[in-house]
Order: structure tokens, then sequence, then C-alpha cells
């Protein structure tokens, strides 16, 4: 029998969960062994509870954790799991921030078929899957970006940024960041300025719509 490849899909919407376990029932003829979790809390728990999950599928926005900080989240609890984000936005500067935290593969729900396929068979198999066509994994697990961008500004800017970021992202005011950061109110406001300049965005609204 063949051995079957274990994936744990975190996603609040039950019917994007039913679809991608309809479309992938297996992969290169191997059995593929779907979990579920609709928020962070269990999807953390589950992963716990099972030792052989070869990759996690992972959603931006669920009900208990907005944009990155579920990725930094799940991986500060499980700092080995191999996890691809799974959203709908592809945003350059999301994806490359998710690469730069640790995620193994960033999955766009919008992508064609065969393209999920071949980044989740590089996710799961990566050194090489017996029979399946050479990929250079790297451009697989990730969506192909312009060699440079305004984008690269941010990942020099250092973890305070996406610190600060992660905060905006939860609804939290400049005040409320400062409070939890223990930042002066102004150095929070100029953190917050250079993120809007980074994104090119004129709005912390535009700038949580980056993550939606």
């Amino acid at each position: 029998m063949t051995p079957s490849r274990k994936v744990l899909l975190v996603d609040d919407h039950e019917l994007v969960r039913v679809g991608v376990k309809a479309t992938y029932p297996e992969l290169l003829g191997t059995p593929i062994e779907w979990l579920e979790a609709a928020v962070l809390e269990d999807a953390i728990r589950i992963y716990g509870e099972h030792q052989d999950i070869d990759a996690v599928l992972l959603d931006l926005n669920l009900a208990d954790c907005k944009g990155l900080q579920g990725l930094r989240m799940f991986l500060q609890a499980h700092p080995t799991a191999r996890v691809a984000v799974f959203s709908g936005t592809q945003d350059e500067f999301v994806i490359r921030q998710a690469r730069a935290m640790g995620a193994a593969a960033y999955v766009c729900k919008g992508t064609l078929t065969t393209q999920m396929q071949d980044t989740l068979t590089a996710l799961l198999w990566p050194h090489g899957a017996p029979g399946a066509r050479p990929m250079v994994s790297g451009n697989t697990l990730f969506p192909r970006m312009a060699a440079a961008s305004m984008y690269d500004r941010v990942s020099e800017l250092g973890p305070r940024h996406l610190e600060i970021l992660e905060l905006v992202l939860s609804g939290c005011t400049n005040q409320e960041i400062s409070t939890s950061t223990n930042l002066s109110l102004g150095t929070v406001k100029n953190y917050v300025s250079s993120l809007l300049l980074a994104l090119d965005v004129r709005s912390r609204s535009h700038m949580i719509s980056l993550f939606r």
C-alpha cells in the first residue's frame, strides 16, 4: 500500500476546506489524509496531537488571528512544522514577509489547479517525489516575483516594523501599540508612517486590506 501524506488544512470557511479535500484526495498516486481546523488555536493543538503531519496549509485570516501573526504564532508553537500560507492575497509584500518569517511555501487560493498541485507536490516531497517531473522547488513553492521592488525596503526595516504591523492588523490603535511595546506614542507613529510609505498606501485601512 502506498504510504499516505498527512496535511493539516486551516481555514475558517468550510466550503474552502471541502473543495480542497475533494480536489486533492491524492497526489502522484499517494493518498492525502486531510486534517482540518477552523481557528489557529485548534490548529496548534491538532498539530501537537499528531506527530506525523507532513505539512500545514494556513489561511492568513482566522477568527482568532489576523495577517502574518498567525504564521508567527504557529511557528513559535511548532518551529519544525512545514507551514504553507494559504491565502487569497497575492500582494508581494505579504509573500516576501511570509517567506522571511519561515513559511515553507505560499499557496494562492486563486491559482490554477495545476499550479497548486505543483506547489503541494514540492511541499510534501521537498527532495523530489518518485516518478514526478523535475521542478525547481524554490520557484514552485512561492509565486514568481520581480527580482527587486519597493517591498525589499520593508524587509530591511527589521523585526520591530513587523511587530508593529501585526498589531495594526489586529486592530490596535497607536496608543494601544505604545502600551503593548513600551514605545513612546511618537515613535509608534513614526513606525506606522514608515510602513505606509514602504507599502505605498495612504491609510491604515488600505494597509490592512492588503492582508484580507
